[in-house]
């Protein structure tokens, strides 16, 4: 219950209130002053959400980064339509940088998948590294999650940008987070079950290793 409240608080600020915030400063600041009326919200609740829980996650970064790209597009007299991409430009260059990577002999997936295992255990770090240099298997799965979260976070941005252009700014404000939403969860979904088929893999092939 705890954690289901938390969500539909979460959800209502990020899908809500920025729409909300939006309608009420428009008379008054203009379209461009609305835009930035519309982030405050979600701003307030991940520094809410830091100063609670002193983690930074993902969605986190993405909004405080969209914040640096308004600030910077507003020195450069950026227009309203421009302010509605800050966050998916961001993701954007994330995507772009994971699809890059895929030609370094590590891509980015090697290193969150790293530090995500060895937050889960003591050595976790060394044995993962052991794993990628003897399981090519490993090291194909680690590309393909990369490519994925590549793609997908590039689709993202080009999608976004095409609504951005040539949507009316505030249906764009209503459905946008809703695909953001939608594409995030797909790829963390895929991700959790790509990740546990291949740890389960990884461990059946263990035990037959060590039985025979």
């Amino acid at each position: 219950m705890k954690l289901r409240f938390g969500m539909i608080v979460e959800l209502a600020v990020n899908l809500l209130l920025p729409w909300v915030a939006y309608r009420l400063a428009l008379p008054h600041w203009g379209e461009l002053g609305a835009l930035y009326a519309s982030a405050v919200p979600p701003i307030v609740w991940s520094l809410f959400e830091f100063a609670r829980t002193k983690r930074v996650d993902a969605l986190s970064v993405l909004i405080l980064l969209g914040i640096v790209l308004s600030i910077v597009m507003m020195a450069l007299g950026g227009s309203p339509r421009l302010l509605l991409l800050r966050e998916s430009l961001v993701s954007g260059a994330i995507g772009v940088a994971f699809l890059l990577s895929l030609v370094m002999k590590r891509p980015l997936t090697f290193y969150l998948a790293r530090a995500t295992v060895a937050r889960e255990s003591e050595g976790g770090a060394e044995r993962f590294e052991a794993l990628w240099n003897e399981r090519p298997g490993l090291r194909k799965s680690i590309w393909l999650m990369t490519l994925v979260w590549g793609v997908g976070l590039t689709g993202e941005n080009l999608l976004r940008s095409w609504l951005a252009w040539h949507w009316p700014i505030e249906r764009y404000l209503v459905v946008s987070p809703f695909i953001s939403y939608a594409i995030f969860g797909g790829l963390t979904v895929w991700t959790l079950i790509y990740r546990t088929r291949l740890k389960n893999r990884t461990v059946a092939k263990t035990a037959k290793a060590v039985s025979s």
